[in-house]
């Protein structure tokens, strides 16, 4: 390429960084401010919610030591059934409301031991009031509901156009949330 054609081999490596940072900037420009977010997870991965801008998510915050806890079951069941057609199932544990573990060591401990939980669990995170993480703001903002208990519930369809919240005594897979998940998958 002449673009290369009597650069150093420094050089070479600057123009290269300079190319993919440039892409990669047109990439999350084309990201809606809704998805705009990376998180990490407590299996230590980052995700990127960018990259399923385009499929339904279940969010969710989580919590241990709480009585809706088993339904912990139901989403890791949606994930299995669905994820291979698009759905992203994603839990934030908090301590919000006091029923959350203190480290995300034991909190990953808990979810992979007691209920087999293989969608991602992100790193232990504030979703309401004035600390919650941008995210939940914005969902909470979008849906003009922030979550009132442990395992509030959030559908976010394709592009973000629609978002649904339901309340913690809605199982993950009632009705009311498998339809709007359904009419997005693959």
């Amino acid at each position: 390429m002449r673009l290369f054609q009597g650069a150093s081999t420094l050089n070479k490596k600057l123009i290269f960084s300079i190319i993919l940072l440039s892409v990669s900037n047109m990439a999350n420009a084309a990201c809606s401010a809704l998805y705009n977010h990376q998180f990490l997870t407590l299996q230590g991965e980052k995700i990127n919610l960018c990259d399923y801008q385009n499929k339904p998510i279940l969010v969710v915050n989580t919590a241990s030591k709480c009585g809706f806890t088993p339904q912990f079951e139901a989403l890791e069941g949606l994930y299995k059934k669905y994820k291979d057609q698009g759905l992203l199932v994603i839990g934030f544990p908090s301590n919000d409301f006091k029923q959350e573990l203190s480290d995300d060591k034991q909190i990953g401990d808990f979810c992979k031991l007691t209920y087999s939980v293989k969608f991602p669990m992100i790193t232990k995170t504030s979703v309401t009031g004035v600390n919650a993480n941008a995210f939940y703001k914005q969902l909470s903002a979008k849906t003009g509901q922030s979550p009132s208990w442990n395992f509030f519930k959030y559908v976010v369809l394709p592009s973000g156009k629609d978002v649904y919240a339901f309340g913690s005594r809605v199982k993950p897979d009632a009705e009311e949330i498998v339809s709007k998940i359904n009419s997005s998958l693959k």
